[in-house]
């Protein structure tokens, strides 16, 4: 066994049996703690796990926090109410903002909310993961005792963005955290959330994350995602969403941070005319390693989806893409898209891209295109030939690449909330390559 998945089985052993059998999940709990240990982690001989190894990772013992560090308000005055935050993956009230919550939302950690629909969250997180290569899923499953519940009544229209907030900060050792979020829109309902993963300090922590988003039919999701963890952290995320008919997912990722980021998005299209926009960029500089994999299916008639992600890499970087589209059978009308196209900055960084287009239905329409590349000289000449400084010059065609991404999204407040974070870290990036 490896000395990370020694650690962890230790983990769950020193877990209170009441958390292990909270929600009555407590045989589901063992069972997927027992196959992650007897399957181990993958290996870059699995196609899903190809462009990532982990055999650092796995040399790397980590401990559970044993309670959240006090961390001064001020570290998230950017960040407004209604929000749930998170410390090193402990629940922390008094920097939660939840005073403020609109008519027909329930949001609340699922440690701290006593009134939460008990029958609803057994639902959810009663599935199993029998992919061998799902280590870190079953581990997240087994582990997770704490995370956030989002949910919208009916025909509830909520306009201000929510905020869920994970703070990564220093301690004695280095940590495990695993959280494990429902995200439930019932029918007609309409809501913008923002996640924030960032860290105030230095640190080399793990933490998974396990998100369950369900749309119910005519619903509307802005889904926001902002990952600017410490360059020394690890972030395993997934995303396992259900989007009914008539109802809307809008997704957008910013993975700027970490020193290994991994990030899985299953989107099932499962109503007529379910759609979904998701746009994204991932930023990687120095030897960090960003890994994204997307995997859409179109399950019903008249569905959409359009895909638009940027990658750049600089010095050692190494980023990979893989966008996977599945038009089943008798999802006819559906229509699918995806764009992916990379900037590779300097000479020593890489970037694997693959899109995947697998159709089994008639009367579709589906176009996918990758690129890897770099900026293009004749606009930098350009731009240089007006005056412009070769690193202005850089910068402004970097930042018009990403921005391509974030306005995607269709929402401009959430654009420009998100802009200066983004040309941030391209100021980084461009700064060492």
């Amino acid at each position: 066994m490896s000395a990370l998945l020694d650690s962890l089985q230790a983990s769950f052993d020193a877990m209170p049996d009441s958390a292990v059998n909270a929600l009555g999940l407590g045989n589901l709990r063992r069972a997927a703690m027992r196959q992650a240990i007897r399957d181990g982690l993958p290996t870059q001989r699995n196609e899903r796990w190809k462009y990532t190894g982990l055999r650092a990772l796995s040399a790397r013992r980590f401990v559970a926090a044993a309670a959240a560090p006090l961390l001064h308000p001020a570290a998230l005055d950017d960040i407004p109410s209604p929000r749930l935050v998170f410390v090193n993956g402990i629940f922390d009230a008094a920097l939660s903002k939840l005073q403020e919550l609109p008519e027909g939302v329930t949001l609340g950690a699922l440690s701290a909310a006593k009134a939460l629909p008990t029958q609803d969250l057994q639902a959810l997180f009663s599935r199993t993961f029998e992919a061998t290569d799902e280590a870190f899923a079953r581990v997240n499953a087994a582990l997770a005792s704490d995370g956030a519940v989002l949910m919208i009544a009916a025909n509830s229209q909520v306009e201000a963005p929510l905020h869920l907030v994970f703070v990564g900060t220093p301690a004695s050792d280095d940590i495990a955290s695993h959280l494990r979020h429902a995200i439930v829109l019932d029918d007609g309902s309409r809501l913008t959330l923002v996640e924030h993963h960032v860290c105030v300090g230095n640190h080399r922590h793990l933490a998974s994350h396990l998100v369950d988003v369900r749309l119910g039919k005519g619903s509307s999701l802005v889904h926001a995602r902002i990952q600017d963890e410490d360059a020394g952290a690890t972030l395993i995320s997934r995303t396992d969403a259900q989007v009914g008919a008539d109802a809307s997912y809008q997704r957008l990722d910013l993975d700027m941070g970490g020193a290994l980021s991994r990030l899985e998005l299953n989107i099932l299209l499962a109503g007529d005319r379910a759609r979904l926009i998701s746009g994204g960029a991932l930023l990687a500089g120095g030897r960090r390693h960003s890994d994204t994999r997307l995997a859409v299916t179109h399950a019903a008639r008249d569905t959409q989806c359009n895909l638009l992600w940027r990658g750049l890499a600089a010095d050692r970087a190494r980023v990979a893409f893989f966008g996977g589209i599945t038009i089943q059978v008798g999802a006819d009308g559906s229509d699918a898209r995806l764009s992916n196209k990379n900037l590779l900055l300097s000479e020593g960084a890489e970037i694997d891209t693959q899109p995947v287009l697998q159709i089994h239905a008639d009367e579709v329409k589906a176009a996918h295109g990758a690129t890897v590349g770099r900026l293009d000289a004749t606009s930098l000449f350009y731009l240089r030939s007006r005056g412009i400084p070769a690193a202005e010059a850089r910068a402004l065609l970097t930042q018009a690449f990403c921005r391509e991404a974030l306005a995607s999204i269709g929402d401009l407040s959430l654009v420009e909330m998100l802009s200066p974070r983004l040309e941030a870290r391209l100021a980084t990036l461009e700064a060492t390559s």
